[in-house]
């Protein structure tokens, strides 16, 4: 593999929620955004359409090695070394970084979820570690900010999924959806190819917002219990990221158009979020 083969992914520009925006403190942009190198390009290995799954894990398993060791034997492998320097610069534990890697290679591997319980597994390895990065990072060690960051992440990773249910379906053959949901709702995967929500497609997305609703009320923990001021603010403007999407997506079809964040939302969320976030309760 060749690195113009695997970068197929979202640029920080795409993403609907901010990845190391302005408010953190200058000095730990670099580290943040190294981290991030690091997740995307993982993240390009397990979507490439035409890498065989065993060629994707022994990607994913070189990027690993190089994190631990320093030994890059493949281009990928080399995006893991900024952030081994930052690893090593900043003493933040390497398995917030190897975790990501744990999740990239189950989506090369197996495309469903199970249950509820088997995909808030899923984003424990997808999504929690990039909070607990964040965290160990700016030194924050208050409990009650780490649960509520990995109730955040995870709450944002399962948006992500409903938003994208239909091309995550039709160009990578993955679904998020619990299946034993949608055995119970009589809902069939080959309907997420169609135009419109079926009735049990509906049943299942409301269940699963139900269970993101109560994680986004537990990420309310987060910004309140974090001592630095700019990841404070930052973590307040993406609850309240979390929570309009949340809302969008309630009241839209995902199938029949793609559910997003409008320009007003980031807008309205960045000042009330940062003004909410400015001083610690």
């Amino acid at each position: 593999m060749n690195q113009n083969q695997v970068t197929l992914g979202k640029t920080a520009k795409e993403e609907n929620f901010p990845v190391g925006s302005f408010l953190i403190a200058r000095p730990l942009r670099p580290h943040v955004a190294a981290y991030y190198r690091f997740a995307r390009a993982a993240d390009d290995i397990s979507d490439h359409p035409t890498l065989t799954p065993a060629e994707k894990v022994a990607g994913l398993k070189a990027m690993g090695r190089a994190l631990v060791d320093g030994r890059a034997g493949t281009e990928e492998a080399q995006t893991a070394l900024p952030l081994k320097r930052t690893l090593e610069e900043t003493g933040v534990n390497p398995k917030h970084a190897l975790d990501l890697l744990i999740a990239f290679e189950r989506d090369s591997i197996r495309g469903r979820s199970r249950d509820w319980d088997d995909l808030i597994d899923y984003c424990r390895y997808s999504a929690m570690p990039v909070g607990r990065f964040l965290l160990e990072l700016h030194g924050e060690s208050d409990s009650r900010a780490w649960l509520g960051s990995d109730a955040l992440c995870a709450a944002l990773q399962i948006l992500n999924h409903l938003q994208d249910m239909k091309p995550d379906f039709l160009h990578l053959s993955r679904a998020y959806l619990p299946e034993d949901w949608m055995a119970e709702a009589g809902g069939e995967f080959a309907d997420l190819e169609g135009d419109a929500l079926t009735p049990g497609l509906e049943t299942v997305l409301g269940r699963m917002l139900d269970g993101t609703k109560n994680l986004i009320d537990t990420a309310a923990l987060l910004p309140p219990a974090v001592h630095s001021r700019g990841l404070r603010m930052e973590s307040a403007v993406i609850v309240r990221l979390a929570q309009r999407l949340y809302r969008h997506l309630r009241i839209g079809d995902p199938l029949a158009k793609r559910v997003k964040l409008t320009a007003w939302d980031f807008l309205a969320a960045t000042a009330l979020g940062a003004a909410s976030g400015y001083f610690r309760p």
